[in-house]
């Protein structure tokens, strides 16, 4: 009942706001005269073509043509269209990301009940309906990019691999990486992730074997009053066991310490190199596609596709910080709250070895001091494209004054302890992987992009122990003021760069 009701509450925004996009902005828009004039080629078959502006590979397009066959027999039922090329429409291309919205949600709700399953079924809803606000997310369901096809793909993906159905979940990250090169990120993730739980699940189930069989074996030769007496203390024996390793399990996951994380990286090796067949036979899928990617890059000479020039990979490690500070804002309600505050500043105050906690502390600072000293780039795009928002938080917060990029390395540096402090009870390897992945799909990229980190913030935000109904409520209201204002900006407020120029120009994220 809860995906149903999800898709509905989705469609009740998705619909009405794409009727009102599409009469007031009915020509395509800033990235859209790329994309859409690509997939009308593709809608009149001609697949040879390509526009050397695009950067990301014809996924969007695919899916659209498919998206545009259910459409067709409609359509030309209603004479709407007499021919499929003239289907593909503005309106209707854009629509595909609308569909996929609804998806999203549906999926969004999915890994909620099985990521949290002690969570209602009720508030299991709630959180999705809040997510599928997400500003960054909820903006570009309205326009023809690829941002809404990349989440739904990767979101499925990791679904299918939560379920152990490695397969279709490898099909599903090569539809993400086929309509975003870089998701390659997201399905290493997803496959390490994957790798991680089927050890984890055989050690168990190789535990549960051994333990099993040496209890039968004690167990043949005593009478059976003695034997019901011993099963007793062994059901105790073993709760007890459970216990106290629960507890060690949260001391040590308090801890984070080095050492724990090598050893438990080291217990994974070595237990996937023991069953390295099995894993090969679950995970080769993912193992092809990423084979697919390297010639790909190899062929191509770069990841990326068109524009090559303007989207060179650099070291950009300040992206770290600016997502720390991105993702907190929309998760104000849990990172700056007094009680987290005080639950990071008493996890260093109660630290078994003080001077070890403020070394981390330091190196962390370090870091990222140096990271906005020397790996900090100003893109041509960002200082001279005033139709995004980015360009104006760089001129009015970050370049405001030469001082302001360093006060934000300290506040940075608490909200990854806070976003660590939310993940504790995840695995220490999930959230090292995660980081990583995190890292890696970030620093590359030259440009300051808001919608880049929206599947960072969602692999964030569904693993994250925050439950309680006020942050949420407190984030879905803070969602939709922030997209009532963007959506106002964008529609109503439209300006021209000179009076002698007829172009108009919105507001975009």
């Amino acid at each position: 009942m809860g995906k149903i009701a999800v898709a509905f509450i989705a469609s009740l925004w998705v619909i009405p706001v794409s009727v009102l996009v599409n009469l007031i902005v009915p020509e395509p828009y800033m990235d859209e005269i790329f994309h859409i004039p690509q997939a009308q080629q593709y809608c009149k078959g001609n697949f040879t073509s390509w526009d050397p502006m695009i950067t990301t590979p014809p996924g969007l397009y695919f899916v659209s043509l498919a998206h545009v066959a259910s459409l067709f027999p409609g359509l030309t039922s209603m004479q709407v269209a007499s021919s499929f090329s003239e289907t593909c429409t503005t309106p209707i291309l854009r629509l595909v990301n609308g569909v996929l919205a609804v998806i999203c949600s549906i999926l969004v709700y999915d890994l909620i009940a099985l990521l949290k399953p002690g969570l209602s079924d009720k508030k299991a809803t709630f959180q999705a309906v809040i997510l599928a606000l997400y500003p960054l997310h909820w903006f570009f369901t309205f326009l023809y990019y690829t941002d809404v096809a990349s989440l739904a793909a990767v979101l499925a993906s990791y679904l299918m691999s939560l379920k152990k159905n490695y397969p279709f979940s490898a099909l599903l990250s090569a539809l993400a990486v086929f309509v975003r090169q870089t998701n390659i990120v997201w399905m290493i993730f997803i496959a390490c992730t994957g790798v991680l739980d089927f050890t984890l699940d055989r050690q168990k189930d190789n535990r549960k074997y051994s333990d099993s069989k040496e209890l039968v074996q004690e167990d043949t030769m005593l009478p059976s009053n003695q034997m019901r007496s011993n099963m007793r203390k062994r059901r105790t024996a073993t709760h007890a066991n459970t216990q106290s390793h629960s507890n060690s399990q949260t001391t040590a996951s308090s801890s984070h310490n080095a050492s724990e994380l090598f050893d438990d990286l080291r217990d994974v090796i070595s237990s996937s190199w023991k069953m390295k067949w099995n894993l090969l036979a679950s995970f080769y899928s993912f193992f092809i596609t990423l084979l697919g990617f390297i010639a790909f890059v190899l062929w191509n000479g770069s990841i990326v596709l068109g524009a090559k020039e303007a989207h060179a990979v650099s070291p950009h490690f300040a992206q770290v910080l600016y997502f720390s500070l991105v993702s907190a804002l929309f998760m104000a309600p849990v990172h700056f709250s007094p009680v987290q505050f005080l639950q990071i500043a008493q996890s260093f105050w109660r630290s078994h070895n003080k001077l070890i906690s403020l070394s981390k502390l330091s190196l962390a600072l370090t870091a990222g001091f140096i990271s906005v000293h020397f790996f900090s780039i100003a893109h041509p795009y960002l200082l001279a494209d005033n139709r995004h928002y980015t360009f104006y938080l760089w001129r009015k917060v970050v370049n405001r004054h030469w001082l302001m990029k360093y006060l934000l390395v300290p506040v940075s540096t608490y909200l990854w302890l806070s976003i660590f402090s939310i993940l504790e009870r995840q695995k220490r390897l999930w959230v090292v992987a995660y980081f990583l992945a995190t890292a890696a799909t970030l620093i590359p990229a030259p440009l300051i992009e808001f919608r880049y980190f929206t599947i960072p913030f969602f692999f964030l935000i569904l693993h994250s122990h925050v439950n309680d109904d006020r942050s949420w409520f407190v984030m879905g209201l803070m969602y939709a003021a922030v997209n009532c204002f963007t959506m106002f900006m964008f529609l109503f407020r439209p300006f021209s760069w000179t009076p002698r120029e007829t172009g108009v120009q919105r507001f975009i994220w």
